[in-house]
């Protein structure tokens, strides 16, 4: 019976050292770097053009030449670029057929309306371009053939 008794203090004693339960262990540190936030790299200038809207060249798309499969439905795609550094228009048009354009590391911007989406295709072969001079030319040519005036009109008689 002494033996039973000193069973019965022993088991006391343990319960009355230890009246809540023990927190389980921490968690051990992982040997490899501390989680951190995903670094995203940084976005560079896309390739592709797939809605209406104005581009800055070099950040929002990369120079080169782009081609498109003409205007969306039944409609017209418009396209334009401006140079640096005052936005002056360096070329632009307006068509029912697919288009191409080279958009030059020097252009400040290029806009695209109605168009179908711009791929950057670079083995495609740009239309060559007309320089202004060579418009204003054109544009002189014609206004004669139409009866356009180019200074002040003629005495009366």
């Amino acid at each position: 019976m002494l033996l039973a008794g000193c069973a019965a203090t022993a088991s006391l004693g343990v319960a009355g050292a230890d009246p809540e339960p023990t927190p389980p262990p921490a968690p051990a540190a992982s040997p490899g770097p501390s989680p951190s936030p995903a670094a995203s790299p940084a976005a560079g200038p896309k390739t592709t053009i797939d809605h209406d809207g104005t581009y800055a060249v070099g950040s929002d798309i990369a120079p080169g030449i782009y081609s498109s499969a003409g205007p969306v439905g039944d409609g017209t795609c418009y396209w334009k670029r401006t140079g640096n550094p005052d936005g002056n228009l360096v070329d632009n048009a307006l068509s029912k057929k697919p288009q191409v354009v080279q958009i030059d590391p020097t252009d400040k911007s290029f806009k695209t309306t109605g168009c179908q989406p711009w791929q950057l295709t670079p083995d495609a072969t740009p239309p060559p371009s007309t320089p202004p001079a060579g418009v204003q030319g054109t544009l002189g040519i014609l206004n004669g053939l139409l009866g356009g005036q180019n200074g002040p009109p003629p005495p009366h008689s």
